[in-house]
């Protein structure tokens, strides 16, 4: 089983750390005991290039790579990054002690002066010594992902400059040490999917180096602390605490540099803040908030998504709301909202996710609704009156507008549980008739009007294209001019829209004489940027343009003027990956795709990644990969697109420096919240989660009770382990079920929490190939036993 063997190579665990061993001198009194466990020890991990230069015909085991011997006794055995297979096993402690974490952290162990203590899906057992608060130079704790118990040692943090605490994924309880910040060095905190409970230690108060607090999903309880809500708490940037027992208020501003925040399902009471200018994701379901929405919105522009649901909130929508550009998802469902819809929707092109439902808004559904492309919508149980907009009068909204009795739909083919608009016009239709001549009265005056109006905008529009001056840099070889590309840029050519500009697809040139249809972004944001900046822009695209590769989408050149920026770029018939897998009813798919096409894409889409990762100097960071950047020729071939986009548009004219986030929710990396410089390991995480929604169906931010997929999916597999319910009902079929299920198990080790842990693209896109293989041998037996079978019938 060549496949299975490369599937559990990536069930690696990192090992940057020493293993403190120091009870071989009790434990072992001859050499040879030693060599001999070494050696299992070697052949319980399998081979590597250090453990390979461990032999039985060398005697001096001292001598062996990683091990450190005093007197002739192991005393160490130091493996930094190294890749295994397989946890500690018990028997490197000679089977003495029944936790493994035991062994290693004897008490007469830990006077060493050890300023790291790093076990990492360890699948260790048992409680941490109390002597591990005693260390005196201990600052980087990291022991998540195991099944560890018991309270933390009450003395941690008060001995040493305790700096990062990582202990997340274990069945730890117990209160938080109360000098956990005694010496105000602390600056992460990560402790969630635990059973904590109590209030959180008094010396929190005041720890102004912390960046990054994440205490999900356990039982802490009391008064939150206020001092790191202040403004003096300068440096901390991602609050996630949801799913606890805390309660407290806000102050009216909340930090500047706050990007995360996560309070759902808490007690927290009281008014909404004034929100970080920096705020990307804010989530505050099912508190005890109330007030209304702070009208003033344009210090929020950046914000990801919105959540306020299951509220007390009142009043009425902000008219303002079509400044929040970036806005993906927006949550105001159960609570007081009265009202109408503002218009101000429409222009928010990248919303997929919009829940308004069960309040108390009144008014028609604003027709700029037609201009968005929703995955979610939900607007039921509301007062709404009028015709619901023509675009949402189609099955996938059936559930979206229930219990509104005053909507109606424009024919009975829509919505069936809604009235015809029309029927309604019926009963004014004799006084529509007693005012007939008046309203054409009207219309002609309008009309005319109109057309003196028209005229002179047409007149003021040729004057403004007269002193457009366009700019065209080809990339291949172009069989049209930008006047081609430009006269096709009008709505009916419009597929669509997203954070980074509006796409529109366009015929470009003539039938006769190589013209082809082509995908034309125009770029957001664009206009007026300095002179700097356009040409870093225009040195960013010609590095993009020059590239080659079958599964890039080939950038055929760019048209750009002061006023705006257009990225032309090869058409894909078949559209997204993520329209295949989330939307086939609306884009009218025969059926769901199969295995073998769905494991191809995924091939496909790892080899233009890495390409960039490997084969370009240096390497080029996509930075939004997700299913929608994956595109589909009319073979369902994939390709990859936008790629580079993302830095682009940063250095184009946000504000953020290059660490900024520039994903999408749900596939970004966790070190996008500790502001650290990116590399390409982001990107791979983000395939780790297309991946998961390749096997599962799920969208990247469905993880249920969980934060997201990648987090729900590493539970079901540290719970449940594999089973068939993890794949999507479309790819069940048995001859494929076990590869599915370890490319799910690849997808769960892409997307772990620490860059270092995961693999590059390049062992990504072997083990994917491996697979293929594998998939192209069964169907060739396949077909010759389908050919065998045929013979024998026809003798």
């Amino acid at each position: 089983m060549a496949n299975k063997r490369y599937a559990s190579f990536f069930l690696f665990f990192m090992m940057p750390f020493s293993l403190l061993h120091k009870s071989y001198p009790q434990l072992v009194n001859q050499s040879s005991d030693e060599h001999q466990i070494l050696l299992e020890l070697k052949k319980h991990w399998g081979s590597s290039p250090v453990l390979g230069r461990w032999s039985s015909d060398s005697a001096a085991h001292c001598n062996w790579g990683g091990i450190t011997c005093t007197n002739g006794v192991v005393t160490g055995i130091s493996l930094p990054n190294q890749t295994f297979i397989k946890p500690i096993p018990p028997s490197i402690c000679l089977l003495q002690e029944p936790h493994p974490l035991g062994c290693l952290l004897q008490q007469h162990i830990l006077s060493i002066p050890y300023n790291a203590l790093q076990l990492l899906q360890s699948q260790l057992s048992g409680s941490i010594p109390p002597s591990v608060g005693l260390l005196p130079k201990l600052t980087d704790i990291r022991l998540f992902n195991n099944m560890l118990s018991g309270s933390l040692p009450p003395e941690l943090g008060k001995h040493s400059p305790l700096a990062n605490l990582e202990i997340s994924n274990n069945n730890l309880s117990g209160e938080l040490p109360e000098g956990l910040c005694f010496n105000r060095k602390l600056y992460s905190i990560v402790v969630f999917n635990n059973s904590f409970s109590g209030k959180l230690p008094s010396s929190l108060d005041g720890c102004y180096p912390l960046q990054n607090l994440m205490l999900y999903n356990n039982n802490f309880s009391g008064e939150f602390p206020r001092s790191l809500w202040s403004v003096v708490t300068d440096q901390l940037s991602v609050v996630m605490i949801q799913n606890n027992n805390f309660s407290g208020t806000f102050p009216a501003q909340l930090p500047w540099n706050f990007t995360r925040l996560d309070i759902s399902n808490n007690r927290f009471s009281g008014p909404i803040p004034t929100l970080a200018g920096k705020m990307k994701v804010f989530r505050a379901a099912n508190n005890l908030l109330s007030g209304e929405i702070p009208w003033d919105l344009t210090g929020i522009s950046q914000v990801i998504e919105f959540d306020l649901s299951g509220n007390q909130i009142s009043g009425s929508l902000p008219t303002t709301i079509g400044v929040l550009m970036r806005l993906n998802a927006l949550y105001l469902s159960g609570n007081q909202i009265s009202g109408n819809i503002p218009a101000g929707f429409g222009f928010i092109t990248g919303l997929t996710d919009l829940d308004l439902s069960s309040n108390k808004l009144s008014g028609e559904v604003p027709k700029d609704f037609n201009k968005l492309l929703l995955n979610f919508l939900n607007l039921s149980m509301n007062q709404l009156t009028g015709e619901i907009p023509t675009s949402l009068q189609n099955k996938a909204y059936e559930q979206s507008f229930l219990f509104n009795p005053g909507l109606c739909v424009s024919s009975s083919n829509s919505l069936q549980n809604f009235p015809i608009c029309r029927a309604r016009a019926n009963i004014n239709k004799d006084l529509f008739g007693k005012h007939i001549a008046l309203i054409s009265a009207v219309a002609s005056i309008v009309l005319l009007v109109s057309a003196v109006v028209g005229f002179i905008l047409l007149r003021r529009k040729k004057h403004i294209q007269d002193h457009l001056s366009w700019k065209l840099t080809p990339f291949h070889v172009l069989h049209f001019t930008s006047n081609d590309i430009l006269s096709g840029l009008c709505e009916q050519n419009w597929i669509g829209s997203g954070r980074s500009g509006k796409v529109y697809r366009v015929y470009a040139g003539h039938r006769t004489s190589g013209g082809m249809m082509v995908a034309v972004k125009k770029i957001w944001n664009m206009q007026n940027i300095d002179n700097k900046l356009e040409k870093d822009f225009l040195a960013e695209v010609q590095i993009l343009g020059e590239i080659r590769h079958t599964n890039i989408v080939k950038l055929l050149c760019c048209i750009s003027s002061s006023e705006a920026k257009l990225l032309i770029y090869e058409y894909m018939e078949n559209g997204s990956l993520h329209q295949w897998l989330h939307q086939r009813e609306r884009i009218g798919a025969p059926g769901p795709l199969d295995w073998p096409t769905r494991l191809q894409i995924a091939i496909d889409s790892a080899r233009g990644l890495c390409y960039m990762h490997h084969h370009c100097s240096p390497p080029i960071v996509h930075r939004d990969v997700k299913c929608a950047n994956i595109l589909l020729d009319h073979n369902f071939r994939a390709k990859m697109a936008d790629f580079g986009l993302a830095k682009i548009l940063l250095k184009a004219g946000d504000d953020e420096s290059f660490s900024a986030i520039a994903g999408t929710f749900g596939y970004m990396a966790p070190e996008y919240g500790h502001r650290l410089k990116v590399n390409e390991k982001i990107d791979v995480y983000s395939f780790g989660v297309v991946l998961l929604e390749i096997i599962t169906g799920r969208v990247a931010n469905d993880g249920g009770e969980y934060y997201c997929l990648a987090q729900w999916a590493w539970r079901q597999y540290q719970e449940y382990g594999l089973s068939v319910d993890l794949l999507d009902e479309g790819i069940r079929d048995p001859t494929h079920v076990e590869d599915a299920l370890e490319v799910f198990t690849l997808a769960v080790i892409c997307t772990g929490e620490h860059p270092s842990m995961r693999p590059s693209m390049k062992d990504v896109l072997n083990i994917l190939i491996q697979f293929d293989c594998k998939s192209t041998r069964i169907q060739g037996s396949l077909k010759h036993a389908v050919s065998d079978e045929t013979t024998l019938l026809e003798s």
